[in-house]
């Protein structure tokens, strides 16, 4: 490497903050602390969330309780999970994933979403796509369409 600087694949591979541009840490636009409660949710925990509530609908409800498997039927492990996170996020704002990962969806305000939009992001995020894209705060389409962030309890 030269004195002058980066060469340029060095900041084109590393990212903007190898550039020298400094984003902040996700959630500083939203107004929200850098950790502890009430700070944006990284994809661990959200990752790990999600596994969990897969688990319970698939292996729990569809297979255990329902005798329903989902090779035969492939269908229902994903309308059960929609199902679940509806209520679920609806009446509490959070699943049993996001309760044992210590997260919540919280609205913009940082109160309990409604129901439309907890309905909405359901419907978003069951079509897997929408949540893979995301912005610098962890929010992915189904959360800013939805209008809700995922925080830490």
């Amino acid at each position: 490497m030269s004195k002058q600087g980066p060469r340029w694949t060095q900041t084109w591979l590393g990212g903007v903050r190898s550039a020298g541009f400094d984003l902040g840490y996700p959630g500083e636009r939203l107004g929200l602390p850098e950790e502890g409660s009430g700070s944006i949710a990284g994809w661990g925990r959200r990752i790990g969330a999600l596994v969990i509530d897969w688990m319970i609908c698939t292996w729990a409800i569809a297979q255990l309780l329902l005798r329903i498997s989902p090779v035969q039927a492939p269908w229902a492990p994903v309308l059960i999970f929609a199902l679940q996170y509806l209520l679920l996020v609806g009446l509490i704002g959070q699943t049993f994933g996001h309760r044992l990962m210590g997260i919540r969806v919280a609205a913009m305000d940082g109160r309990a979403p409604r129901l439309l939009p907890v309905l909405v992001r359901t419907v978003l995020l069951c079509l897997a796509i929408p949540a893979l894209i995301s912005d610098r705060d962890h929010r992915g389409v189904h959360d800013r369409v939805s209008n809700t962030m995922v925080v830490r309890i």
